[in-house]
């Protein structure tokens, strides 16, 4: 009998051919499984009830075909990498609000659908360059992600701990938790786009944010003289992603769906296959073509038509819109140039991929005082890219992936309010990749708006 997704008790799922990905090569995984405390975690994530339902993850899967099809289109953002000590409900609201009100730039200013998804709930897991990190002459194990270490640098807080997949299991319920009060409970309406701007300062971003606010209000308030419903204005739907890089963790939290019999991951709505573990033969690959999430997979700027062509086969064999999404990450130099080719030959294939841009990861550098940093400026070059390249090809540019935080960081160079590398000494908060704060958010939304609304 399978396993319902809506008992308290679920258990993973028992389904031979989700256990194929233990035998193939695979990187990018923690050194724990002799660790006594390994199979003790993998027990009880293998019992916990599922952080997200089967009939959320078909919905969204619903929503993704839509912008597939150029109907609507996708903002997902949050933390490169979420810690367990940021996950406090002031954090957590301020990246929910900053990408509502993203979302009401693109909704209001291009007039199309915005399906809203957090890189939330379970992004506490990084891929790392190398295995290792020194300083002054002292090499202990690079920090992973909460999920695995402690970015202290000690032996003790670099251990590679396996109990902590169970606190990252606890600190997503809890962030999904407080996320579905914001979206259902009356902080997401409409009616309150105004108050979405209240404690930050005044800059030309929050400037044009209020004036579309405005205008908004106006259209509300004439709607309301008319007698229209505003329930649909009160809540809004969010999705739940994260990169599915430590498969101990995913595996023990896959469950069969009672209705259909099939496999679903249930550690978030949509999960993604980076760059350097999208190997066709990898384990990854396999672990996700099985199950019935919806799929992304970044691609980098040495991505062949035939690497593409490979990963429909393998992710999506039946050709369904809404099952796989190709996120380009190529950098603003790269973009022009290598992105045509893939569309193209992805296009001629009759598969109905979403695009979408993260014009964050191909475009990072060192600035001069030694912070990893990104120019604000490449990052909006690339989305034009992105764009531009769509807009030659006849083909949708079908939503948007980015690094970004609802605080005032100072961690990107550049924007409309200009951060400078003195800013770092103060303002850098993140501990793995930097992000967008959440005025340079709010100006890369009005410029995706301009673009999509110039395309209708």
């Amino acid at each position: 009998m399978p396993t319902t997704l809506s008992g308290a008790a679920a258990t993973s799922a028992s389904h031979p051919e989700l256990d194929n990905w233990r035998s193939l090569p695979i990187s990018q995984q923690p050194s724990w499984r002799d660790d006594p405390g390994y199979d003790a975690a993998i027990a009880e994530l293998s019992m916990v009830p599922p952080l997200v339902f089967a009939g959320e993850v078909d919905v969204l899967r619903t929503r993704l075909a839509e912008a597939a099809q150029g109907r609507a289109v996708l903002l997902q953002g949050g933390d490169c990498a979420e810690t367990f000590e940021a996950a406090s409900a002031d954090k957590i609201s301020a990246r929910v609000r900053t990408l509502l009100q993203m979302a009401v730039v693109l909704t209001y200013g291009a007039s199309v659908p915005v399906i809203k998804m957090g890189r939330m709930a379970g992004q506490f897991a990084k891929p790392r360059s190398s295995n290792d990190e020194t300083r002054n002459g002292v090499t202990l194990p690079a920090y992973r992600g909460d999920m695995v270490n402690g970015y202290d640098f000690t032996p003790e807080s670099r251990r590679h701990d396996p109990a902590r997949m169970v606190r990252a299991y606890h600190t997503s319920a809890s962030t999904l938790n407080l996320i579905r009060a914001f979206t259902q409970g009356g902080f997401a309406d409409l009616r309150l786009v105004h108050h979405w701007n209240k404690g930050f300062t005044s800059n030309p971003a929050h400037s044009r944010y209020e004036s579309l606010a405005r205008e908004i209000d106006r259209a509300v308030r004439f709607m309301d003289a008319c007698g229209a419903d505003f329930e649909a204005l009160k809540r809004v739907e969010f999705f739940a992603s994260h990169e599915a890089l430590l498969l101990d963790y995913e595996r023990a939290l896959t469950r069969v769906d009672s209705r259909t019999g099939l496999p679903y991951d249930t550690s978030g709505h949509f999960l993604w296959i980076g760059e350097r573990t999208r190997d066709l033969d990898s384990a990854h690959v396999d672990f996700l073509s099985r199950v019935r999430n919806p799929i992304g997979v970044k691609l980098g700027p040495k991505t062949s038509a035939e690497d593409a062509l490979a990963l429909i086969d393998k992710l999506d064999p039946n050709r369904e819109p809404g099952r796989l999404t190709f996120i380009t990450r190529m950098g603003a130099r790269n973009i022009r140039e290598v992105l045509p080719s893939l569309v193209e030959k992805v296009t001629a294939s009759g598969a109905q991929v979403l695009w979408v841009t993260d014009p964050m990861h191909g475009n990072t550098v060192t600035s001069p005082n030694g912070y990893k940093t990104r120019n604000f400026d490449d990052v909006m070059d690339e989305v034009r890219g992105f764009f531009e390249v769509h807009d030659s090809l006849g083909t949708f540019p079908g939503g948007l992936h980015v690094e970004m935080t609802g605080d005032d960081v100072a961690e990107c160079l550049g924007g409309a309010d200009p951060v400078d590398q003195e800013a770092f000494v103060e303002g850098y908060e993140s501990v793995c990749d930097p992000r967008l704060n959440h005025m340079q958010s709010l100006e890369m939304a009005f410029l995706v708006a301009g673009a999509l609304s110039r395309r209708s």
